[in-house]
């Protein structure tokens, strides 16, 4: 059974759609005995990053989601939970992958960042199984994670960014899957395959 986070306003239900068309058994869930008793999480993308990091702290998933051993997507804001820092609202994340979100420069960049773009493989990675390089998935962000150690996939926004990282059992990806069609239903489920 998957887990997916409701923490805040957030893409809980357009996850639960895709999931429920890959006929995988999920619920979207505050509580903190699903999260426990789920095979895999998905924490999604959110409308207010601080508000998010506030509501897992209320609802004492904060210190859950940095022990518990089970494998975790992050999606969009998700993924930047996962990070140390967020430069929005100057936010402690979980900590649990080094690295941090940055802020697009206005003056330099058209934010948001919204719509198709291409992602470029950096390194293997059994998330993207099946997928072509270059596949383009659906974006909506003015935050983003420079390209690290974690990276193994990048993406362009006229700064080359992290589409995707991975690091043991934590994934975390930029884009919206569940906005990206087929690729985004095959990356869905290769995560819930991966063990």
């Amino acid at each position: 059974m998957v887990a997916i986070i409701e923490y805040c306003i957030n893409n809980a239900s357009a996850i639960s759609n895709a999931l429920s068309a890959l006929e995988i058994d999920h619920v979207i869930t505050k509580n903190e005995m699903d999260i426990i008793n789920a095979d895999k999480i998905i924490l999604p993308g959110s409308e207010n990053f601080h508000l998010s990091i506030k509501m897992l702290h209320l609802l004492n998933l904060f210190t859950q989601l940095r022990v518990i051993k089970k494998p975790i997507l992050g999606i969009s804001h998700g993924m930047q939970i996962l990070c140390n820092h967020s430069d929005e609202g100057d936010t402690s994340c979980l900590g649990i992958i080094d690295t941090e979100s940055k802020m697009f420069d206005e003056t330099e960049i058209k934010t948001p960042h919204i719509g198709l773009s291409k992602i470029n493989f950096t390194r293997v990675s059994k998330l993207f199984d099946g997928i072509k390089n270059n596949s383009s998935f659906f974006y909506h962000h003015s935050y983003y994670i420079p390209k690290n150690k974690f990276t193994v996939a990048t993406s362009n926004n006229g700064l080359e960014f992290s589409a995707a990282f991975e690091k043991d059992r934590l994934y975390g990806v930029q884009f919206h899957p569940e906005k990206s069609g087929e690729a985004g239903l095959r990356l869905i489920k290769n995560f819930i395959e991966l063990c």
